[in-house]
């Protein structure tokens, strides 16, 4: 077995918790059940490793076997990685029957037919998601199996997630790779990503329901209060305050617990708006600005504002829609915003 592999193998190995070696080891597949009887899992995690690239050894191990376990790793771990979405486009609305080796043959060859010095791995599962990782290389140096990229893609979908390595120049060819193998004709990123794989998934897969502009503003009912009544009504307002932000945080953000979105993009486009006598504009040209938001938790920070008191209840429909508008690009154009209200003379 080539010394790098070794490595690759010994170092992956490093980095899993020693009480789950041997879980992952089993779902990798390589090693037979024989073989995972004989290794001491009780030991520090170097011995460990060392003695599963003895068995390795045994079994010939290649570069193939240890980008297999790469992929069993970041399969289970999958939240160790930032996790771009794009999505493809056909010219027209035809069905085609997915054939995965096809799919395989064409992807291969349109990387190795670019680059020479390229390992691709797929690995399938059981939710129909292809998994690929692409170690890339240089036309004088090996590939790089320390820096690759990932590709999770569900056939039958228009959905791609990828988790770029630091060689970000290989990104068109990867994607060019992508639509060609699945006949598609276009692909764009939606500018959504997340460490969550899952709850990328859950938004462009529709699996996350949200109830959108439900919420129509009524009146305040006031009514003439003694002044030994005030405190009561004081206390009774503060519950009624709570109860109704609470039902419109269900309305907009659901029961269930947020996907895990950790960033968010808008680019607003709205008109300038201010008293014509004060002839603060003349050109009629629109106000555009680029507006992002981060968070380890986006949508539950956004969700916890209103009762924290941060924020009036209910929020913006631009905050609460995000994930409605994730599925459609993140490309919002609005000619009247929250924003623009800040620019209007009193």
């Amino acid at each position: 077995m080539d010394e790098t592999v070794a490595e690759y193998i010994r170092r992956t190995v490093l980095k899993i918790p020693r009480d789950e070696i041997k879980m992952m080891l089993q779902k990798w597949g390589f090693l037979s059940e024989a073989q995972l009887q004989t290794l001491n899992f009780h030991q520090i995690k170097d011995n460990i490793s060392q003695d599963v690239v003895q068995l390795c050894e045994e079994n010939s191990a290649g570069i193939k076997q240890a980008a297999a376990l790469d992929i069993t790793y970041n399969h289970i771990y999958q939240n160790k990685r930032m996790w771009s979405v794009y999505r493809m486009k056909k010219s027209g609305e035809e069905v085609e029957y997915f054939d995965i080796a096809d799919f395989k043959k064409k992807f291969k060859q349109i990387l190795q037919s670019a680059l020479k010095n390229v390992t691709i791995t797929f690995k399938e599962y059981e939710d129909n998601a292809i998994w690929i990782r692409v170690a890339w290389g240089t036309p004088y140096k090996k590939p790089n199996q320390y820096k690759p990229s990932y590709v999770v893609y569900h056939s039958q979908t228009p959905y791609v997630f990828i988790s770029a390595s630091v060689l970000k120049s290989n990104l068109p060819l990867l994607c060019q790779a992508l639509i060609v193998a699945s006949n598609y004709h276009d692909i764009r990123e939606m500018e959504l990503r997340s460490h969550s794989l899952n709850s990328l998934k859950d938004i462009v897969f529709k699996r996350y329901s949200q109830n959108f502009d439900t919420y129509t503003p009524k009146p305040l009912q006031r009514e003439n209060v003694e002044p030994e009544n005030a405190d009561i009504m004081i206390i009774h307002e503060n519950r009624s305050e709570k109860e109704r932000i609470h039902r419109l945080n269900q309305e907009f953000f659901g029961t269930g617990p947020q996907p895990k979105l950790e960033f968010a993009q808008y680019r607003l486009e709205t008109m300038f708006r201010s008293d014509p006598k004060m002839n603060v504009l003349d050109k009629k040209e629109p106000f555009r600005c680029l507006v992002k938001f981060s968070s380890p938790h986006l949508l539950e920070s956004l969700k916890s504002l209103a009762p924290a008191g941060v924020a009036d209840a209910p929020l913006s429909p631009l905050l609460t829609c995000i994930p409605h508008k994730a599925r459609n690009f993140f490309k919002i154009r609005e000619k009247k915003c929250l924003l623009s209200e800040s620019f209007v003379s009193p």
